[in-house]
């Protein structure tokens, strides 16, 4: 499979690309600076290069963004409004999107509106709530989003790992273990056309 991976260098990224190289499969690592990954080939775009995103669609089967929204204070419009135009772009590659646990649910209430939920999250959460909404929108692009546990940071590939659907599956996973999880799903398609979880 030809996958492309957006944020290729960064913590989530940089872990999917590895397990998928480990798999077998072609990958191109799509950075800012077009920042070279072994065993990939590199490419630069920005996530709101629309026409970089056609072209690098037209030629891959997946396109993993695994880009967050601006973490320096910036407006996370820009962040929304690329992943709403390409909500709204047909290509023949399969979407996959890493969520945010903020916009996951409980008793359909999503966690960034739940009591307690730390306020400095709270604006990355509320974007990746209206990007999730943009693609529960579409009509006619095949995309899949998952969303990680409250805490997702680098540990220990187990390879194993709970699946929930619109609620955390647990409290945290390893950065790995999600990376398993997202090739599982592109290698063995489960939820197509909308947002799952995972957790350790």
């Amino acid at each position: 499979m030809k996958i492309a991976v957006y944020g290729a260098t960064g913590m989530v990224g940089s872990q999917i690309v590895a397990e998928a190289l480990d798999r077998g499969h072609e990958v191109t690592a799509v950075t800012r600076t077009g920042s070279g990954v072994e065993g990939t080939t590199a490419r630069a775009a920005e996530l709101g290069d629309l026409k970089a995103y056609k072209d690098i669609a037209a030629g891959h089967d997946v396109v993993v963004l695994t880009v967050p929204p601006s973490r320096t204070g910036g407006s996370h419009a820009p962040f929304v409004e690329a992943h709403e135009e390409i909500a709204e772009t047909l290509v023949k590659a399969r979407v996959f999107i890493v969520g945010g646990a903020g916009a996951t649910e409980v008793n359909g209430v999503q966690l960034k509106d739940t009591d307690g939920f730390p306020e400095a999250y709270k604006a990355e959460a509320e974007a990746m709530s209206r990007v999730l909404d943009a693609y529960r929108d579409a009509s006619g692009v095949d995309w899949t989003m998952l969303a990680p546990a409250p805490v997702i940071a680098p540990g220990v590939r187990t390879g194993e790992y709970a699946l929930g659907a619109d609620s955390p599956a647990g409290d945290s996973v390893s950065t790995q273990d999600f990376a398993v999880a997202v090739l599982d799903e592109l290698e063995n398609p489960r939820h197509e056309n909308r947002r799952f979880t995972v957790a350790n």
